[in-house]
């Protein structure tokens, strides 16, 4: 489903955020990406949806050599792609139902479809009952869990969530990570960057740990204890 090559981006000379990263993450499979500040997670997350193209090496995405896509064919591209960011970018002053439906509506979906699809992804994501309320009124956790059911209304082959449990109480991010497992089971490809060592320890799945642009541990579920950091 993913693979990359010897991937490198430097964005100058002397600064590198990814070196020679060769990883291959396979369809329907969960995957944590670890490690410190400025180790390269976001990077890695950017040139999956072409926010960013690297400077060296190749990347494949669902059979797609992604350096073939042309900018113009990026939009097209990234409809395969859910994308949780951390600071949501949820507009505030707009009901759940509205920012959770606006990729459908820009679209072009007809009304019933948007009507449709919305509910049973707010229904995914236990926010039905929340479908009037505005963003603004919400807590951290809900704010989250309208980013991820935003993320999936397109029905996205691969889900990719940028600290989706920080600066929330360990029981939304318990939350948040069950949703989160619940649509990979669902056959979505999964990749989760994130600090929170109580949420991998949660769902035990696979870790990639970065450190300096380099993968430092790749390891599998019940094996990666040493190479998270301290709680």
């Amino acid at each position: 489903m993913i693979v990359l090559q010897n991937v490198t981006k430097l964005y100058s000379k002397d600064r590198s955020a990814l070196r020679d990263v060769t990883l291959s993450i396979a369809r329907e499979e969960f995957v944590f990406i670890t490690g410190p500040n400025g180790a390269g997670k976001s990077t890695l997350l950017k040139l999956l949806t072409l926010q960013e193209r690297p400077s060296e090496g190749v990347i494949v995405v669902d059979g797609l050599d992604t350096g073939l896509v042309a900018n113009g064919a990026v939009p097209a591209y990234r409809r395969k792609i859910g994308i949780v960011f951390q600071d949501t970018r949820l507009f505030p002053n707009r009901t759940v139902f509205e920012n959770v439906s606006l990729p459908l509506r820009i679209s072009g979906a007809s009304g019933r479809k948007v009507r449709e699809r919305t509910n049973a992804v707010l229904e995914t994501a236990g926010l039905h009952d929340f479908a009037s309320r505005r963003a603004d009124e919400l807590s951290g956790g809900e704010l989250r869990r309208v980013a991820i059911a935003r993320a999936i209304i397109g029905s996205p082959h691969i889900l990719l969530a940028d600290e989706p449990t920080d600066s929330l109480s360990p029981q939304a991010s318990r939350e948040i990570m069950d949703l989160l497992l619940q649509i990979s089971r669902s056959g979505v490809t999964t990749l989760v960057a994130t600090h929170d060592r109580d949420a991998v320890d949660l769902l035990r799945r696979r870790v990639v740990r970065l450190e300096d642009g380099r993968v430092t541990a790749d390891v599998s579920s019940g094996e990666f204890d040493a190479v998270l950091e301290p709680a």
